[in-house]
């Protein structure tokens, strides 16, 4: 179950305004653009603005902006819902689109240039660039800017109807090109794009900008909060220009917090459809993007996701998050509630000498050591098993309390065996132990009261189920990959690594979704995209401890 979240700054000026009567209801709304799949950082900005409406019997709007046709799709406008839902909101009746307020825009452009505060530039975009001026250096007025309104109206609505070319003309907010703020410096507002749009066809040949659209598209759903990230900061002043001159009758207000960073990610989608191009992962749903779509398929939990991001809390500061944190979150939640089973990933054969050969006992083994509601389960034994390869070392330091050359080890649910012999291939490799076990030290029903120090977990060779399971890593191996001259440089070679694993029969029927913890190796989950019960695909979603801590402290002091 998620955290109940803390009374971060936003919440606190959300509840101001309820408790002052400014507001009567709380209205947010969470903004994609659908080209691309969401990732970790847009999780953040979706708890924020669901949660803080949510919490206050407000409502949030799903609206897609949809005014860069040329890189949208409905394949992300479908991820997009598919993520929301998954992380448990719903927008209701209140998925929107910026494409329809398309009429609303262009009534509202036209209203600008009647009053005298936009117009029509023929300049080009380097042209535009360089009459903008610099951080140091104001701007300069285009000798456009003195067209009459009769004349701006006139190439407007040509530019609407497709007399121009792509880039022939701009529609300008006529501001202040002497501002010290750049994006007051005149900004556009719609351009000229020849390119059939998803949703209205080819009715358009012009498209709104961004801040354009989405500040009156806030306008319109009666959005009371717009909250938006750091970057935004400065378009703030845009963005309340553009509300004093039009007006509406209800008038949203801008707030802005940090963004999410998360080390060993990137979530730049030119740069993570730039490794999904180098073929470095198979998809926006591999399981090592930082995407949703691969979080879920590699088998987060949605209840540990949010409770991370309300961990990593709401403020103006930039932070860099450790990877550790959502693992932790990860860990938390599937300890608690992820069943126990036994698989060996990298497999070293066993035979029993002194066991019965052809005899089968059934094993108790508790499903979760916390939770005895979910039950027990059974499971096989025989004269052969197999156990963990790293689980015997032939020349065992003297703490290693696994097994090793005459030494005893108990197996779980099991008896304590003893290894007397050791089988090794023409290359002197292990491939095979001959042990003995002791019949009266059976969990649960032991008559001997001899004790072992180490436990190991193990599979009957008779009744193992194969598998390919997917050990997924970190995808770099720095914290901020952003640094790196050549992305490709600091990828981590070891981020997927394929073995073939032998599982307790009870996983046969291991369902799509359903995540279980390894015993001593970590939590899994059967793959939604490749897993069939024919052909288990199996992924390693965190293992038991943070073998990176270490590293992590280093690179991050």
């Amino acid at each position: 179950m998620s955290e109940a979240p803390p009374r971060d700054f936003i919440r606190q000026i959300i509840h101001e305004d309820l408790e002052s009567g400014k507001h009567s209801e709380i209205v947010t709304r969470f903004p994609p653009e659908p080209n691309g799949y969401l990732h970790v950082g847009h999780v953040s900005s979706i708890c924020l603005n669901f949660g803080a409406a949510g919490e206050t019997g407000g409502k949030t709007f799903l609206r897609f902006d949809d005014t860069n046709p040329g890189k949208e799709s409905e394949e992300f406008v479908r991820a997009i819902e598919r993520d929301v839902q998954w992380l448990g909101f719903s927008w209701d009746d209140r998925l929107t689109h910026a494409s329809d307020y398309f009429d609303q825009l262009y009534d509202a452009a036209e209203k600008l240039i009647e009053l005298g505060m936009a117009y029509v530039d023929s300049l080009s975009a380097d042209e535009i660039r360089e009459y903008r001026g610099t951080l140091t250096e104001p701007g300069r007025n285009s000798p456009h800017r003195t067209r009459s309104v009769e004349e701006n109206l006139e190439l407007f609505r040509r530019m609407r109807k497709g007399d121009f070319a792509d880039g022939e003309h701009v529609l300008r907010a006529k501001i202040d090109m002497a501002s010290p703020n750049i994006n007051l410096r005149d900004p556009a507002l719609y351009r000229i794009r020849h390119v059939h749009h998803q949703r209205t066809g080819d009715k358009w040949r012009i498209y709104p900008m961004y801040d354009f659209a989405h500040t009156l598209s806030d306008a319109f759903e009666g959005i009371t909060h717009s909250l938006c990230t750091l970057e935004f900061e400065d378009h703030r002043p845009l963005y309340d220009w553009i509300l004093d001159q039009m007006k509406p009758t209800s008038r949203p207000r801008q707030i802005e917090f940090s963004r999410l960073n998360l080390a060993y990610t990137i979530t730049s989608k030119r740069k993570l459809s730039a490794l999904i191009e180098a073929g470095v992962v198979t998809g926006w749903d591999d399981p090592r993007m930082p995407t949703i779509a691969g979080m879920r398929r590699r088998g987060y939990p949605a209840t540990a996701l949010r409770n991370f991001v309300m961990r990593g809390g709401v403020t103006k500061k930039d932070k860099l998050i450790e990877m550790a944190v959502l693992e932790n979150s990860i860990r938390e939640e599937l300890g608690e509630n992820a069943e126990r089973r036994m698989a060996v990933l990298h497999p070293l054969k066993v035979v029993l000498t002194n066991y019965p050969e052809g005899q089968v006992e059934m094993m108790q083994a508790v499903n979760h050591p916390h939770r005895p509601e979910l039950g027990t389960r059974e499971m096989p034994f025989s004269r052969t098993i197999w156990i963990e390869r790293d689980d015997f070392l032939e020349e065992a330091p003297r703490k290693f309390f696994r097994l090793k050359p005459g030494g005893e080890v108990r197996l779980r649910f099991g008896y304590i065996i003893r290894c007397d012999e050791v089988i090794k291939n023409d290359a002197g490799d292990v491939i095979e132990l001959r042990c003995s076990y002791d019949p009266d030290t059976r969990s649960g029903t032991q008559t001997s009261n001899r004790k072992v120090k180490g436990t190991i977990h193990w599979v009957s060779v008779q009744h193992a189920v194969s598998a390919d399971v997917r050990l997924y890593d970190r995808l770099f191996t720095i914290p901020d990959p952003t640094s790196a001259a050549d992305l490709m440089d600091v990828v981590n070679p070891e981020s997927l690594l394929e073995v073939t694993a032998m599982l307790e029969p009870s996983l046969q029927n291991f369902e799509i979704g359903q995540s279980v913890q390894f015993e001593r190796l970590g939590y899994f989950c059967t793959d939604a995209r490749d897993h069939s019960p024919d052909a288990p695909v199996i992924n390693r979603i965190v293992t038991l401890r943070d073998s990176w801590a270490k590293i992590e402290r280093q690179a991050m002091a």
